[in-house]
């Protein structure tokens, strides 16, 4: 159990480190290429999801994510120890739902600042990247989970 919860604190601390250097140190709404034409430092605030969707709905934002703890906990919880792949997912939500999380209770919008260029996606941070790898994570070991039972 403790490994799940340093994955997690490891995750968050590095996400709000990394928001609060971007705050410091670049200036809202400026852009600092990373590699040229893929990738760039953006420093937004977003107070939707992404894309800015449903922006200025933070209750609706607070619900979710209280609602969300308690389903990742719950699934946690009821998971068989064994299911290491399956822990370390729902760790990966876990740390990138308390990322977000911090920065609406703290500022009351997320600090975002990754750019791909070359594509029209969202400006995004590290919670978003455990969220989106967690996600796909939980599908892949329930996907594996009913293949083994069902073999």
């Amino acid at each position: 159990m403790l490994i799940y919860i340093v994955l997690a604190a490891v995750i968050v601390l590095g996400d709000q480190l990394l928001k609060s250097w971007i705050v410091a140190h670049v200036a809202f709404a400026a852009t600092q290429p990373v590699i040229p034409n893929v990738l760039s430092l953006t420093y937004v605030q977003n107070d939707g999801a992404a894309w800015s969707i449903l922006a200025g709905q933070q209750w609706f934002f607070y619900l979710v994510t209280i609602v969300a703890l308690g389903v990742i906990g719950y699934l946690f919880y009821t998971s068989d120890r064994t299911e290491k792949f399956y822990r370390i997912c729902l760790t990966l939500l876990l740390a990138g739902t308390l990322g977000n999380f911090i920065d609406r209770l703290h500022l009351k919008y997320v600090v975002d600042m990754f750019q791909i260029e070359f594509i029209n996606f969202p400006i995004f941070n590290v919670a978003d990247v455990a969220l989106t790898v967690g996600v796909i994570c939980v599908f892949i070991a329930i996907l594996l989970k009913e293949k083994v039972t069902h073999d």
